[in-house]
C-alpha cells in the first residue's frame, strides 16, 4: 500500500509526462500478454502483439527522454529568470526532471524483458 502511494506521488512529481509513460507501459505490458496467450492458436496475432510490445517500450524510453530535456530546459529558464538560486531549489527541479527518464528507462526495460521470455519460450520451429 505504501509503495503505491509513494508510487503515484513520484508520477505527479515527474508530470504529464509519465501518465503517458505509465499507459504505454501497461499497453506494452498488455500486448506481451496477450502474445503469450495467443502464442499456441494464432501465431500471426502474437507476432503482431510482440511488435506492437516493442513499439510501446520504445515510445515509453522517447517519451521519458523528451520529457526529461523540456524539464532541464525549464529548469534552466527557471535559473535565468531568478539569477542568485539557491542549491536545494536547483537540485529539486533537477530531480523531477529526471523522474521521467528514470520510469522512461524501466518502461522500456520491464518490456523488453517482456518480449525477450516471450521470444525465448518459442520452439526452434516457431519462428518470430
Amino acid at each position: 500500500m505504501f509503495s503505491l502511494i509513494l508510487l503515484g506521488n513520484r508520477l505527479q512529481e515527474g508530470g504529464p509526462a509519465m501518465y503517458i509513460i505509465l499507459l504505454v507501459f501497461l499497453l506494452s505490458l498488455t500486448f506481451v500478454v496477450i502474445a503469450f496467450v495467443k502464442r499456441k492458436k494464432d501465431s500471426l496475432v502474437a507476432q503482431k502483439m510482440i511488435s506492437l510490445a516493442a513499439e510501446c517500450s520504445l515510445i515509453a524510453l522517447v517519451v521519458g527522454c523528451l520529457a526529461s530535456v523540456v524539464g532541464i530546459i525549464q529548469l534552466f529558464d527557471m535559473v535565468e529568470a531568478l539569477g542568485d538560486v539557491n542549491p536545494a531549489l536547483f537540485s529539486g527541479g533537477l530531480k523531477v526532471s529526471l523522474l521521467t527518464i528514470t520510469f522512461g528507462l524501466f518502461s522500456f526495460t520491464v518490456a523488453r524483458i517482456g518480449i525477450l521470455t516471450y521470444k525465448w519460450s518459442l520452439k526452434p520451429n516457431e519462428t518470430n
